[in-house]
């Protein structure tokens, strides 16, 4: 459990970490020439930004820490430390980028910390299913589906895009938490033949995608808060419907104050996102937003 819970914490922070140089690396991939939809032209050109791919080496340690917290705490915890990430991303950018945390967001940022201390003193092991047949592929129509969504959404007027794509964006990732959950074993025969495997790429990439789109096209504080949303309420929900994840006995009331303060406390972080400075070394690197 401690392994878990530290693991789920090792990942918001390369998350967290990486979005700052993420969310550079959009603002300058962004061209005159893009279309008001979702255009994977614009992920192409954010992927010869080298802040772009640092981050995405960061994300990869992220999502290896999340695959391992996932096999011992449940998914709710696991799903509130990666909202939690918003928080680091306000300070790295604070201290990389030279921006100002005022009290608000520091107040913030301590809400987060203590829902993930309440969270963490109730939450208890991992419920055992890892599904059936009908999850699995389920997953995998969700993952589908969260990309014909979003690529709709970027032809949505501009006062909703950005939250529905950053909704679209937490949908995906929420689908990758729970597809890794219905993955028993890592052996390659059974891999290639579970659904739930494809539900990891196809959101994987669908979430990437939409992100993307949203911090370079829209109103940054808006597609954080839907991110964030959709990364975690849908999969704690499946995670103790479905899956068995469960409470210590008789602190069931913790861990819910415990999941609405770090989730709330996310969301207030949001707004950090449209109070970026720039790096003081480059005048002209675009401002930083808070997401995962």
């Amino acid at each position: 459990m401690l392994l878990g819970l530290l693991c789920a914490l090792g990942s918001a922070i390369c998350f967290g970490t990486a979005s700052v140089f993420q969310a550079v690396a959009a603002r300058r991939a962004a061209s005159a020439d893009d279309s008001a939809g979702v255009d994977p032209r614009l992920l192409v050109r954010a992927l010869r930004q080298w802040w772009y791919v640092l981050g995405l080496g960061l994300d990869g340690a992220g999502f290896a820490l999340e695959l391992v917290a996932l096999r011992s705490v449940p998914i709710y915890a696991v799903g509130a430390a990666l909202a939690a990430s918003l928080a680091v991303t306000a300070v790295v950018a604070s201290w990389l980028l030279k921006t100002s945390l005022g009290k608000a967001e520091w107040g913030a940022v301590g809400t987060v910390c203590l829902g993930l201390g309440l969270l963490a003193a109730a939450s208890g092991a991992e419920g055992h299913s890892s599904g059936g047949p009908e999850l699995r592929w389920g997953v995998l129509g969700a993952a589908v589906l969260v990309l014909l969504a979003g690529l709709a959404a970027g032809r949505l007027p501009k006062r909703v895009r950005a939250a529905a794509l950053g909704l679209g964006a937490g949908l995906g990732f929420g689908v990758v938490t729970v597809a890794v959950r219905l993955v028993p074993d890592f052996a390659i025969g059974d891999m290639a033949t579970n659904p739930a495997t494809y539900a990891v790429l196809v959101g994987g990439a669908s979430a990437f995608l939409l992100l993307t789109t949203a911090l370079q096209r829209g109103s940054v504080t808006v597609a954080t808060a839907g991110m964030v949303i959709g990364e975690t309420i849908g999969p704690a929900l499946v995670g103790v419907l479905a899956l068995g994840d469960r409470t210590r006995e008789g602190l069931g009331g913790l861990a819910i104050a415990g999941y609405a303060l770090a989730v709330l406390g996310a969301l207030a972080l949001a707004r950090f996102g449209e109070g970026g400075a720039e790096p003081a070394a480059d005048p002209s690197a675009p401002k930083v937003t808070a997401d995962r």
